[in-house]
C-alpha cells in the first residue's frame, strides 16, 4: 500500500469503516511508515479530542414547553376547513420548532459517552490482533517474563498472572493505545480463543463492579480496581469470559 492510498482512507479507518482486509492492510502500512503512523497520531488525537471535550447543549424546559405549546394541533373548525390567520408565521414558527426539536434529538442520541468510544477502541485492538495474527509483542507463559517486558515499557507495572490452572494460560503480551494513552494487553488462550485483557492506571474510577457487554459478536467486560481499569474481550460465550474475569481477579 503506498502512503497517498493509506491517507485517503485514514479517516474511514478511524471511524471503523472498513473491512477486516482493508483494516489489516491499513495496519501493516502503519507499522513501517513513520510518516503515515505520524498523520493517523494526529487524526486519532484530535477526533479523541472533539469526542470528549466538544461542549453539548440541552434546551431548558421552558423552551421546550413553548416549542410543545407552539406545534399543537389548532381546533378544528366545525363547518369545513379554513386557513390559520397568520399561516406564514405558523409554518415559520412550525419549522423553527421542528429544527429545534431535531436538534436537541441529534444532540441527545448521538453524543457519544466515553465508555462507548473506549468499548469501540477495545473491540478494534482486539480484532487488529487477531485479524494480523500479531496477538503478542513477547510471547510467553511465564509472568516473569512478560511483566518485566510491559513494565520496562510503560509508566505503570501491570499485575500479570498465569491462569493455566484454571484453563486460561498466559500466552504473552504486546503494547496498544487506548483512551489517548500506552496500555498493557494481556493475551490469554481459552482452547482455540484469544482473550484480550487491556490494563491501565485510572486512579479517577475507583472501585467499579464488572460490567457485562458486547459488540459485534465480541463478549465484553470491564471493571476497576485498586486504581487500575480492566477491559476483557473475546469471542469466547459470556460465562466463560465472566470466569475468566473472576479467576484474574482473584489471583491478583
Amino acid at each position: 500500500m503506498e502512503c497517498t492510498d493509506s491517507t485517503s482512507r485514514l479517516d474511514a479507518y478511524l471511524d471503523q469503516e472498513l473491512d477486516a482486509p482493508g483494516i489489516a492492510a491499513i495496519d501493516r502500512h502503519l507499522a513501517s511508515c513513520a510518516a503515515c503512523k505520524e498523520i493517523f497520531g494526529a487524526q486519532s488525537a484530535l477526533q479523541s479530542g472533539i469526542r470528549r471535550h466538544a461542549t453539548y447543549y440541552t434546551a431548558p424546559e421552558r423552551l421546550k414547553e413553548r416549542i410543545r405549546a407552539g406545534i399543537g394541533s389548532p381546533a378544528r373548525p366545525s363547518f369545513g376547513w379554513q386557513w390559520p390567520k397568520f399561516p406564514q408565521l405558523q409554518f415559520g414558527a412550525a419549522l423553527a420548532a421542528a429544527a429545534v426539536v431535531s436538534w436537541i434529538a441529534a444532540v441527545e442520541y448521538t453524543a457519544p459517552r466515553e465508555d462507548d468510544l473506549i468499548m469501540e477502541q477495545v473491540v478494534s485492538g482486539h480484532a487488529r490482533a487477531v485479524v494480523t495474527s500479531h496477538v503478542a509483542d513477547v510471547a510467553s507463559t511465564d509472568q516473569h517474563t512478560v511483566k518485566p517486558w510491559l513494565s520496562g515499557k510503560l509508566d505503570f507495572s501491570p499485575p500479570v498472572t498465569d491462569l493455566a490452572d484454571a484453563g486460561f494460560p498466559l500466552a504473552g503480551g504486546r503494547l496498544d493505545y487506548l483512551d489517548n494513552r500506552p496500555v498493557a494487553a494481556l493475551v490469554y488462550r481459552y482452547r482455540q480463543h484469544v482473550i484480550n485483557l487491556f490494563v491501565w492506571p485510572d486512579e479517577k474510577s475507583g472501585r467499579v463492579p464488572t460490567q457485562a457487554l458486547s459488540k459485534h459478536g465480541y463478549n465484553v467486560l470491564r471493571w476497576s480496581d485498586a486504581g487500575m481499569t480492566f477491559w476483557a474481550i473475546s469471542d469466547v460465550n459470556a460465562a466463560d469470559l465472566k470466569t475468566f474475569a473472576e479467576t484474574y481477579a482473584s489471583a491478583r
